[in-house]
């Protein structure tokens, strides 16, 4: 991995590690909201959660945003970024991945700084 815009790569990180991690707290929510539909027979407004999938769609669109932008800033090839992209699919792999990519990026940007 190559950077050249330091600063450039370091607010995309920090852009990606929120959205990562707001994005796994809200896969964990729409996994709750997915047991009290199917598991309970919690339909429609008995659902307390049966207005999340909708707005979780929308915070799963930013990630795979802030992932691209971070991919490209720090020279992944599409594979890896659509690797990472799909981490937000699977519940707690998106924490895991977060910290991966957090911490070689980071070795980049100490890297790139020297």
């Amino acid at each position: 991995m190559h950077i050249d815009d330091v600063e450039g790569a370091r607010s995309r990180l920090t852009f990606f590690k929120v959205m990562a991690f707001i994005v796994g707290v809200g896969l964990l929510v729409l996994v709750v909201e997915m047991v009290l539909a199917y598991g309970f027979g919690m339909k429609g407004e008995e659902n307390p959660l049966h207005w999340w999938p909708q707005p979780h769609g929308f915070i799963y669109m930013v990630y795979l945003v802030a992932t691209a932008l971070l991919g490209f800033k720090v020279g992944w090839s599409l594979t890896r970024m659509v690797l990472v992209m799909l981490a937000g699919c699977v519940p707690f792999l998106s924490f895991w991945v977060e910290r991966k990519v957090a911490a070689e990026v980071e070795a980049g940007l100490v890297a790139a700084r020297q």
